[in-house]
């Protein structure tokens, strides 16, 4: 029985770690571009451009992490990287990302409710 109850922990253990591993995976820069291929059905030629397009940001990411760079200085290269994608789609398909980029910001800044909106700060206080 303890045996049993042994083996169980440690297969939860292994489960639980390779779960908190998997989001790592998302911001592989060929499943990115796999995905934009599938949602706004990209060539082969251009999901391997935005492919690398990815990786070079991710190496630079990479940098500024590590030399402590601030949100301040994220935010121009992903600006960079979201024009260079634009610039390999077919100009239907840079208006569907445009409008996906739009929407996925608005989610973002109502922090992932769905739409639902927050009550307006109180007034400040009057002296």
């Amino acid at each position: 029985m303890k045996k049993i109850l042994l083996i169980c922990c440690l297969f939860l253990g292994i489960a639980a770690v390779s779960h908190a591993q998997g989001n790592a995976r998302r911001f592989n820069p060929e499943d990115r571009a796999k995905r934009l291929q599938t949602q706004f059905k990209l060539s082969d030629e251009q999901t391997a451009k935005i492919a690398g397009i990815y990786k070079e940001q991710g190496a630079k990411l990479d940098s500024l992490r590590n030399t402590g760079g601030g949100r301040d200085q994220y935010r121009p290269l992903m600006d960079a990287t979201n024009t260079k994608v634009k610039a390999v789609l077919t100009p239907e398909q840079a208006a569907a990302f445009e409008k996906w980029q739009t929407e996925r910001r608005g989610r973002m800044r109502r922090g992932g409710d769905g739409g639902a909106t927050t009550a307006p700060p109180p007034p400040a206080p009057q002296q």
